[in-house]
């Protein structure tokens, strides 16, 4: 019960407000998408910036927390694919988004802030050495699947390109190659200039949560229950229960088993949607499933938390 009061619910109280502003009309969608494009465009990157700029990449790119995470989290992406074209008959396309959302926790807005509250902010080594490869593997594998099914017969030569763009654009790959750049040359920035992104990091992951409630109060749900229900426990239980198996089979250190299986808890991230709306394709069923989801990660993550030495 302390974990659920200490960690978790402030957590949720945070984005709680952010999703009631939105409601009652204190905060439009468009101030709304004006936070989240701080947030995701600079705060955010800005904390991943300092913190791959500073960490111990020999210590904390272990393989066997990479492999215990990611092998789950693309594990989960074939479930959800082939489940939703296997038990729900829907196109390959849709299939593809509906795989994403296992695929796609949210590492950053719900994973660092649950286990810096549950294990302080020395703990968030390992969430970072995830994060770094978060996206690139993210989308890179959903859009490679997506346009092999689109282009089913037809030519693959353009799907190079379009992977480097989506991938490239990102505001939080270019932070994590910068961090890595500063992180591996050595170089030394001028305390000033440290002093400042420090400072802009700090409003990261309360702003971020702020907006998220925002965000989610779009995303009501409709319809296709069954297969909504399918996607969240796939996202909440199977991913985090595979990562535990993995990493007790590895023998993860504690503080690496925390942190793999806490962000595998995570309920889908925003970018889940936003894939599914990027290609028209089972938007509906990302949108309830991102909001469901976190919802039920008060519950869940309570469970991990419990369960978790």
């Amino acid at each position: 019960m302390n974990a659920l009061l200490d960690v978790i619910l402030p957590v949720f109280i945070v984005l709680g407000f952010g999703y009631i502003s939105v409601w009652q009309g204190y905060f439009s969608a468009a101030l709304v998408d004006a936070l989240m494009k701080f947030t995701q465009g600079f705060a955010i990157p800005c904390l991943l910036f300092l913190a791959i700029s500073s960490l111990d990449l020999g210590e904390n790119f272990h393989f066997p927390l990479l492999f215990s995470y990611y092998a789950s989290a693309l594990i989960c992406f074939a479930v959800g694919l082939i489940g939703a074209r296997v038990i729900f008959k829907r196109d390959w396309e849709d299939c593809v988004a509906i795989g994403f959302v296992g695929l796609f926790s949210n590492s950053v807005l719900l994973g660092l802030p649950i286990t810096e509250r549950a294990y302080g902010s020395d703990a968030l080594q390992s969430n970072f050495a995830i994060i770094a490869l978060n996206a690139p593997i993210c989308y890179t594998t959903g859009i490679i699947a997506m346009e092999i099914v689109r282009n089913r017969g037809g030519s693959l030569k353009a799907l190079p390109q379009k992977v480097f763009k989506a991938v490239f654009k990102n505001a939080l790959i270019i932070a994590l190659g910068a961090g890595f750049f500063i992180n591996l040359t050595g170089i030394i920035l001028p305390k000033i200039l440290v002093d400042a992104v420090t400072m802009t990091s700090k409003a990261a992951l309360p702003a971020a949560l702020f907006g998220l409630g925002g965000v989610l109060y779009r995303y009501r749900p409709e319809g296709d229950m069954r297969t909504i229900l399918f996607a969240v426990a796939i996202s909440l239980i199977l991913h985090p229960a595979l990562t535990f198996g993995l990493g007790k089979w590895f023998n993860l250190s504690t503080p690496e088993l925390r942190s793999a299986v806490i962000t595998g808890a995570m309920a889908p991230g925003v970018n889940a949607y936003l894939f599914a709306d990027m290609y028209g394709r089972a938007r509906r069923v990302a949108a309830s499933a991102v909001l469901i989801a976190t919802g039920l990660t008060i519950l869940t993550a309570w469970g991990w938390l419990a369960l978790l030495p």
